[in-house]
Formats: C-alpha cells, sequence, structure tokens
C-alpha cells in the first residue's frame, strides 16, 4: 500500500463485506467503497483531467469526502479541501491559488457555490455531491453511468495527494503539498502509536477538511469502521458511542470539555471506549483531569500540524498520571513516534540539549513536499533539512516534548518572556472559568502587557481583581494578566481551538472610528 488509492483496493480485496463506513444510518461496505471510487476515477479521468491536475471539494462531513480523495488519487489527482467556514474572499483566494478545474459541492453548500462562480478562474466543472442542482452535475448520476474497473493509472507514491491549505499565524493561507508517502507514513504511525486493529470503531465528529480526518483514514487502511457524523454535536456523539459501541473517538479539548460537562453523559452507555484522542490545541490540566476522572485511563494526546500529514507524537494513557512524580507528564504532549526525529534549536539552529527551551524542529518520511508555489518560505520552514514548526517547547532528559506555546504567540512584557499557554492553565483553575484566552496587548510602560479574556461558566462569576489574585498565587508577578476582559464567546476554528491570533487583534488593531 502506497497511496491513498490502494486503501480502498486493499479493502476490497481483504475486508470486502465488511463496514467500512457509516452514515445518516446507511452502512457503507469496502466493495461498496472500491465500486463508488473506481467510478469516481473514471468520471474525473472522462471529463478529460490528467495526471496533476486538481480539484477541490466543499461539503460537510460525509462518506462522500473519502470517495473524492481515493478517486482522485486513483486517477493521479490531488484534492483541496475547503474549510467552508471562511469568507468568500478567502475562500475565492484558495480555490484559485491551487488551479482547480473541478469542484465538489456537498448539502447545503450549492447555493454559495454558485455565489464564488464569478470569482473562480479555472474550475470547468461542477459536481453537486448530495442534490440534483441547475447548474451542476450531479454526483450520483455521474457515478451510475460510470465503469466500476479500476482505471489504474500509475500514481507515483511521491505525487502531491491533498492540497491542504493552513492559514498560519500571519498572512495568506498556504497551500501545503502533501504526498503519498507523507500522509500513508503518517497513518502508518498513528495507527502503531494508537494501537488501531480492524476491530476498532471510530466515532468521527470534526471536520474532514482538516488533517483531524486521520481516525477515518487509518481504520479504512486497517479494516476498521469510521461512523460519520456531519459535526460535533454531543447529542449525536453520546448516542453514537452507544449504538455503535465505539471503541474510539478523537475531540480537541473545547468539544471534550463540552462532552464531560453535559449531564446527558451519565444517561449513556460508554463503556464500549477504549480510547479517547485529543489534539488541536493545549489541554488545561483542569480540564484534562475532570476527563479523567469521567472516563477513566483512556486518554490519549497527539501533537501534529497540517505540514507532518499529521504526526507528530503520542502521548500514552499510561502516561496520563494524576499524582506522583510522574504526574509531570500531563504538561508534556508525548514522545515523537516511529517515523519521526525531533530537536530543539535556538534562533541560529544550534541545537539545544535536553530541558533547553527553543524551537521544536522534526523530520520525517511524513512531513511535507513544501509550501505550493511558495519556494521561499519552503526553504525557510525546512532549512537544514528539519521542519521549523514555530512550536516553542522543550524535550527533557526521558525524550518527553513540553510545549510551551506558539512562537507568534510569546509574550514580551518589561523584557521577559510569557508562554500565554502557562497563563491559561492558572486561570483555568479558577472555578468560574470556562475558556478564556491570554494574549499581548499594548502597553505604554512595558511594551507588551499580558492580557487575558475570560470565559464564564454558566452561572459562574468573578472580579477582574479575583482572577488577577488568583494568578498571582501561582505565577512570577510578569506572567499574571494585567488586565482581564469578560466575553459571551472566544472565537474559535472549524475544531473548536481558540483562535488567539483573532483575540489579540481586538486590542492591537486599530477601531475602526479612529481609523484614517
Amino acid at each position: 500500500m502506497y497511496t491513498l488509492g490502494d486503501i480502498s483496493r486493499k479493502g476490497f480485496a481483504i475486508h470486502r463485506n465488511r463496514v467500512a463506513m457509516v452514515f445518516d444510518n446507511r452502512n457503507i461496505t469496502y466493495g461498496e467503497l472500491e465500486d463508488r471510487v473506481n467510478r469516481l476515477a473514471n468520471v474525473l479521468l472522462g471529463l478529460g483531467l490528467k495526471k496533476g491536475d486538481r480539484v477541490t471539494i466543499m461539503a460537510e462531513n460525509t462518506f462522500k469526502y473519502i470517495e473524492v480523495y481515493f478517486g482522485a488519487a486513483k486517477a493521479g489527482l490531488s484534492v483541496t479541501p475547503l474549510n467552508y467556514r471562511l469568507s468568500d474572499k478567502e475562500l475565492a483566494y484558495i480555490i484559485n491559488d491551487s488551479e482547480a478545474t473541478v469542484f465538489f459541492a456537498g448539502d447545503g453548500q450549492e447555493q454559495r457555490t454558485i455565489g464564488l462562480k464569478s470569482d473562480l478562474k479555472g474550475i470547468r466543472y461542477w459536481i453537486s455531491l448530495d442534490n440534483e442542482v441547475e447548474g451542476f452535475m450531479f454526483h450520483e448520476n455521474l457515478l451510475a453511468k460510470a465503469s466500476g474497473i479500476d482505471p489504474m493509472v500509475d500514481v507515483d507514491e511521491n505525487e502531491v495527494a491533498i492540497l491542504m491549505y493552513t492559514g498560519g499565524t500571519t498572512g495568506l493561507p498556504k497551500g501545503v503539498m502533501l504526498s503519498h508517502r507523507n500522509l500513508l507514513t503518517g497513518h502508518y504511525a498513528l495507527i502503531i502509536g494508537y494501537s488501531l486493529t480492524r476491530n476498532d470503531t471510530t466515532c468521527f465528529s470534526l471536520p474532514m477538511f482538516h488533517v483531524a480526518i486521520w481516525p477515518v483514514i487509518c481504520l479504512l487502511m486497517m479494516g476498521g469502521k469510521s461512523v460519520i457524523l456531519p459535526r460535533p454535536d454531543v447529542g449525536k456523539i453520546l448516542e453514537t458511542i452507544q449504538n455503535e459501541r465505539c471503541t474510539h473517538m478523537v475531540l480537541v479539548p473545547t468539544v471534550l470539555q463540552w462532552l464531560v460537562d453535559d449531564p446527558r453523559a451519565n444517561q449513556f452507555d460508554l463503556s464500549s471506549l477504549r480510547l479517547i484522542t485529543y489534539a488541536g490545541s493545549p489541554m488545561p490540566l483542569q480540564v484534562l483531569k475532570r476527563c479523567m476522572d469521567k472516563f477513566g485511563p483512556i486518554l490519549a494526546q497527539g501533537y501534529g500540524m497540517t505540514e507532518a500529514a499529521p504526526f507528530v507524537t503520542v502521548h500514552f494513557a499510561d502516561d496520563h498520571v494524576l499524582e506522583g512524580p510522574r504526574s509531570r507528564l500531563l504538561g508534556s504532549v508525548g514522545k515523537v513516534g516511529v517515523c519521526v526525529k525531533s530537536r530543539v534549536v535556538d534562533e541560529d539552529d544550534h541545537v539545544l540539549p535536553p530541558g533547553e527551551i527553543g524551537e521544536i524542529c522534526i523530520r520525517g518520511k511524513n512531513i511535507m513536499k513544501g509550501y505550493w508555489k511558495n519556494p521561499e518560505l519552503t526553504a525557510q520552514a525546512l532549512r537544514g533539512g528539519w521542519l521549523h514548526t514555530g512550536d516553542v517547547g522543550m524535550i527533557d532528559e526521558e525524550g518527553y516534548i513540553f510545549l510551551m506555546d506558539r512562537k507568534a504567540d510569546m509574550i514580551i512584557t518589561g523584557g521577559e518572556n510569557v508562554y500565554p499557554a502557562e497563563t491559561e492553565d492558572i486561570l483555568y483553575q479558577h472555578p468560574a472559568v470556562g475558556e478564556c484566552a491570554v494574549v499581548s496587548a499594548p502597553d505604554d510602560k512595558w511594551g507588551e502587557r499580558v492580557q487575558a479574556v475570560v470565559v464564564f461558566k454558566e452561572g459562574q462569576s468573578a472580579t477582574e481583581k479575583e482572577l488577577i489574585d488568583h494568578c498571582k498565587g501561582k505565577l512570577a508577578g510578569y506572567k499574571c494578566p494585567k488586565n482581564v476582559e469578560f466575553w459571551k464567546e472566544l472565537p474559535k476554528t472549524s475544531v473548536g481551538k481558540i483562535l488567539r491570533r483573532d483575540v489579540k487583534k481586538r486590542f492591537w488593531d486599530p477601531p475602526k472610528d479612529a481609523e484614517s
């Protein structure tokens, strides 16, 4: 197995009568998946697309997302998944920059797609996945008329399979070129790291346009089952785990916090779960402890990124220890896995010894080919043959990686470096704090100040002074917030990660009435 297209081939050969995916009460077997993937590959080739061409897809979660990924792979094409929560301007930029020629629109996205048409330069074919809509070819009609015979296009493992855009902290979205080898290497490492088998069933609700799709791909590689939900809905997640006897789910810390705080969680049988993985943003220790009290010692962490397809580390469940000397590991993201090497470097790329703080760098066959049409940024990110992650942290004597924060999020106040995650973790220990973000804000005296924004738990409250005093009892003075604002909600990404950069902009960008 060395391309995405080989996943459905092998699934058919080995597991053809097993259920591969469940969506909206529909079971899709490995045999049906391979047939539909072959038909879609032949549709794309029949439209005149050739190896190296690109397609794009905008849809909520659906089993058809996998069909597009695998069908394009069999035809030698790459796929650009779109975050439908972006603005029309951002979407148009990504689609045009990717040079895609085919646009797949999922249920509910057709009218928005029509509104984008005039701004899209290269799209020649418009395909609706779920509904017959004027101006679109209908996916199901196309498949019904196409051949189910595997086209057997010769695809090299180093060709680009997915062109996935990531916003980063500044500037325009960057297209990350992930080859078949990058993706399969990363997913093999995840299978090994989390001991996934053909007997596992995942409850998947994070966006499929994101690298968080990994559990679905991993279980398709192994012959397991993926139950796909359109979006993260706590009630549906609980119901699905009980009814499908799911053994695994992956969530970001924000959604996991919703789950553990939801009183309905006590009404469902969740005993089938053997593993809950979390990633996407730092897990506040207080939230992690509540989750472990609720679910038991079955939580494991992963640290990854789009550029690593997405694997970097695994933090095993048995390293999640609440008491004693090893409880310090709760602050770690684990150790690098079987396919990755890591090191920490200073500003001059000199390797630092264990325990010293610098930028985390990684290398392996899972690391991206580079940034699409941006050789300068590629050379900077991959200098010396190592991916410079932009994450600040350290590696201890045992090989555990501890992340301090994003390099771009570090606050420099009065010459001292403050990592927001450290202050946030203390704020989360206050009983009234439901969510928080710590960012830099301009300060006449110190240059930058530590600014906190807090969302209270329902029915809870506290004063600014109470929260600052709470931090002063646990942190050095310069790490404590100088000001605290109280908001009804915090801006988040599509996977529920708090967007510090959007919070920060509220303090640094001048108000509109002050602009000239």
